[in-house]
């Protein structure tokens, strides 16, 4: 049965989100926030315009500017599986004027993916989980396989001949094809890119084969015929796309995956000024324009304490670490 409407689990998610985030801004802070902040605020986004994590950015960021009563500037630094920005912004001053806002990996498995960085994505301090998007198995337009078992048979009795896209190395589109390869047993070529938009402009052209992305940048193209969603890599269906199935309803068993949208802020960034970003980002996300928004996409809010947005990036490293290690791919 298709999952319950993303709407009621958004505001279910938001009600919890506001108060827990709103007990951080209470509990978690050292001191006073002052007047923070008095002038604009620097949002650097580790992936290009069009996104998901660009779009979650700019509706969360346009909540934020309302209730801080400052602009916050969005910015695109794209590049080394969102490592450019991360560094921007791990040098930057900690006095919560800039910020990264990212995919999974950039805050999370980097580590596993590169044998050096310039920066260390466990001492960027969690504000708050901005988004989740359920991620889909999507397909070129004139792809032959009609049902993931008919592309699995395939890629078997092809081994190498079937090539897939991702968001670049690390990221949560590579990591869950790498899964679902070790899942099924088959052997996939990589096509890494540096972002979302380009990646599906040579899927719709024919380029590449397949792609896992998330269902905000991938419904619209499947119901014009721009290209196909094979299945969802949800527990449950997808309300927006009942007739999809999901990959474990496809004889995929173990392939769950779901893409994050996070800001962090530079290291040693006062606790006053985190608990000031948590409280505003959580009452962004509240709000019933952003709601009707997110659904509109396929988004659910994130929110929550910092407190327990740390948790989760902790588990998440645990989670794809094992995926990366089990996949076999080496640090670049």
């Amino acid at each position: 049965m298709p999952n319950p409407p993303l709407r009621r689990k958004a505001a279910l998610l938001f009600t919890v989100g506001l108060f827990l985030g709103t007990a951080a801004a209470r509990g978690d802070d050292n001191g006073s926030s002052g007047d923070f902040p008095d002038r604009p605020i620097r949002v650097i986004v580790s992936m290009p315009a069009g996104g998901g994590v660009d779009t979650a950015t700019r509706l969360v960021t346009e909540g934020m500017r309302r209730e801080l009563g400052q602009p916050l500037a969005v910015e695109n630094k794209p590049g080394a599986a969102g490592g450019v920005a991360a560094e921007t912004v791990y040098h930057s001053a900690a006095d919560g004027y800039t910020l990264l806002a990212s995919q999974p990996s950039t805050v999370t498995t980097n580590p596993f993916l590169f044998k050096s960085l310039n920066y260390d994505p466990g001492k960027l301090i969690p504000i708050a989980v901005m988004s989740h998007i359920p991620n889909v198995l999507l397909v070129r337009p004139d792809f032959p396989a009609q049902t993931v078992a008919q592309l699995v048979a395939y890629a078997r009795a092809n081994p190498g001949k079937l090539n897939y896209a991702s968001q670049g190395i690390g990221t949560t589109s590579h990591l869950t094809a790498a899964l679902f390869a070790t899942v099924t047993g088959t052997t996939l070529v990589h096509v890494p890119y540096k972002g979302t938009a380009p990646a599906l402009n040579d899927l719709m052209a024919g380029s590449v084969d397949m792609m896992f992305t998330e269902l905000a940048t991938s419904r619209e193209l499947h119901k014009a015929g721009k290209a196909r969603i094979l299945a969802v890599a949800t527990k449950t269906r997808v309300a927006g796309l009942p007739d999809i199935p999901t990959l474990d309803e496809s004889g995929v068993q173990g392939c769950e995956s779901d893409t994050w949208n996070a800001l962090t802020a530079p290291p040693q960034t006062p606790s006053s000024v985190i608990a000031r970003l948590n409280q505003s980002a959580n009452k962004a996300m509240a709000s019933a324009a952003l709601v009707d928004r997110y659904q509109e996409l396929g988004m659910i809010p994130g929110g929550g304490t910092t407190t327990a947005m740390s948790a989760f990036l902790a588990e998440e490293t645990r989670r794809w670490g094992a995926v990366i290690r089990a996949a076999g791919i080496e640090p670049q």
